[in-house]
């Protein structure tokens, strides 16, 4: 890992130092909005890996906002520099997303990262620190809590409940399609507790994901391309 990169200053490898890196970013996350009332570009953005675990591969999708139709694809690959350590997974993944961003010939006015915002221990997961690292305004949407308590949603879609750590809101869990697991949903940078929850389910079409998140996945796992306009 480059130590040189903005994202990680000052970082010496170690997992300890990397906690504390995050106490001190989360700080600068700001939980108001900061997109365009109206973003003419959503992108989404996830990782996936390569060579049996040895090279990461970041998935960046851009979309039209109003169609949710995909315009670009971008894929960029790094070596991975450290092991899945939990709560860490920003160290490992953050450098192959912000090479996926910079392939766009379009800046996004939102961006959706599969992935914790604030919904994590120290408030910076991977779509708080990518937020943080970008100024983008981010949303991060996880398929399974990290932290964190909260009261089961109803079975349909749309139905969702507070996620509380402590006596902090720190996302929403969401009911995105009947019969499949809630998701998590939480600010990441730029982007207020009601706006997370309003643009993903603006968002859905019909699937358990998000489209940014969904085409994302479906490229970042090389199930499949995505068709671009």
């Amino acid at each position: 890992m480059s130590t040189a990169m903005p994202a990680f200053a000052g970082w010496d490898g170690s997992t300890a130092q990397a906690r504390e890196l995050q106490r001190q970013l989360a700080r600068e996350v700001v939980l108001e909005d900061g997109m365009p009332a109206a973003p003419a570009l959503l992108a989404g953005f996830d990782v996936g890996f390569e060579d049996a675990g040895a090279t990461t591969r970041a998935a960046a999708v851009l979309l039209d906002a109003a169609t949710l139709q995909p315009l670009e694809t971008r894929v960029a690959r790094v070596p991975t520099a450290m092991p899945y350590v939990p709560g860490l997974l920003s160290f490992r993944e953050l450098p192959a997303l912000l090479q996926a961003l910079a392939q766009l010939s379009r800046r996004p006015g939102l961006a959706f990262i599969d992935g914790h915002g604030i919904a994590h221990p120290r408030r910076l997961g991977i779509a708080a620190h990518f937020g943080v690292a970008t100024g983008l305004p981010s949303i991060g949407v996880a398929k399974k809590p990290l932290v964190g308590r909260f009261d089961e949603p109803g079975p349909l879609r749309g139905d969702h409940v507070p996620l509380w750590h402590g006596d902090e809101q720190i996302g929403w869990v969401l009911r995105s399609k009947p019969r499949c697991k809630p998701l998590i949903v939480s600010p990441g940078h730029r982007v207020s507790m009601p706006s997370a929850l309003h643009w993903t389910l603006r968002t859905l079409a019909g699937y358990r994901l998000p489209e940014p998140t969904r085409l994302a996945d479906r490229l970042a796992s090389r199930r499949g391309a995505v068709a671009t306009g």
